[in-house]
């Protein structure tokens, strides 16, 4: 069975003066609880861990966990380019309860397609919980190719990929690759409807920080088939989910949480706060969508 389905929340972490801002951490996965998200993903791309220090990402883990408290997934980023602390860092996620583990592929190094293999067969003979390799070359200015995807499926835990390319060839190729083998999953949101239809599972959403619901209800509506409402759905959230990338993420759902009244600070260098101009295009977009329309709020 999949780890999870439908839409898997893209956690920001809310930071204060003191680090890790707990109080509105609860609030943002208490909002992702009441609204259908199905897992919670902490500690990926859009939680910044790489400027949290070891005992901030500890912590953070251990409180989602908490928070969550098994009534959906709870799946921590432990990647690294370096595969020893891979593997360092997935074995604690798991001591600290971890569902499963999204495992982005070693940046910088460049390495080798057999390399991405040796670096993933290290994590997944390591550890006793599924994993699910994390696709984005756009960051790690290195892609998982269709033909290693299919490779990394008969390694033990590997039962997922996200695919973050942006590519809709690459998805088509990947998705044909790994059919019947492991799991689908989008890591962009404007591809979700296009996604279910080459055979998702579902998405691991930044939106779903902001809307939930919606993001519930859009990837509901590709499961089960009425491709047409999800179309209409997907249409409608395309100014959301271009405002939500008009800076490098996750500078605007920072400012978006803010927006709708949950703080969760702004990013940590060398990321900045969202530039005024950009902030007024947010502000524009989230007006048009009522808090009924999102879930309802927990703060």
């Amino acid at each position: 069975m999949a780890i999870f389905e439908g839409s898997g929340a893209a956690l920001i972490t809310p930071f204060d003066e003191n680090g890790v801002n707990y109080d509105a951490f609860g609030k943002l996965i208490d909002y992702q609880l009441k609204n259908g998200s199905g897992a919670l993903f902490v500690l990926g791309t859009t939680g910044e861990p790489a400027t949290m220090s070891r005992s901030e990402r500890d912590g953070a883990v251990s409180f989602a966990v908490g928070r969550a408290a098994r009534r959906v997934p709870v799946i921590v980023g432990s990647g690294c380019n370096c595969t020893a602390e891979a593997v360092q860092s997935s074995l604690r996620a798991q001591e600290l309860g971890a569902d499963g583990l999204l495992v982005v592929t070693p940046y910088y190094n460049k390495c080798t397609q057999n390399g991405l293999y040796e670096h993933y067969r290290a994590v997944c003979d390591a550890v006793d919980i599924p994993v699910i390799a994390y696709n984005v070359p756009t960051r790690t200015n290195v892609n998982i190719n269709p033909d290693t995807a299919a490779r990394l499926s008969t390694l033990k835990n590997m039962t997922g990929l996200k695919e973050a390319s942006g590519d809709i060839d690459q998805l088509q190729a990947v998705a044909a690759a790994i059919e019947n083998k492991m799991d689908l999953y989008i890591g962009d949101d404007s591809l979700t409807a296009v996604a279910y239809c080459l055979g998702a599972k579902g998405v691991i959403s930044v939106a779903a920080n902001v809307v939930p619901k919606v993001m519930a209800t859009l990837t509901n509506l590709c499961a089960k088939g009425d491709f047409a409402a999800a179309r209409t759905l997907q249409f409608e959230l395309i100014p959301l989910m271009s405002a939500l990338f008009c800076e490098v993420n996750p500078i605007p759902v920072k400012k978006a949480m803010s927006l709708i009244g949950l703080d969760c600070g702004v990013p940590r260098l060398p990321l900045t706060e969202a530039m005024p101009a950009h902030t007024e295009l947010i502000a524009e977009v989230l007006e048009k969508i009522s808090p009924e329309r999102r879930g309802i709020k927990t703060w």
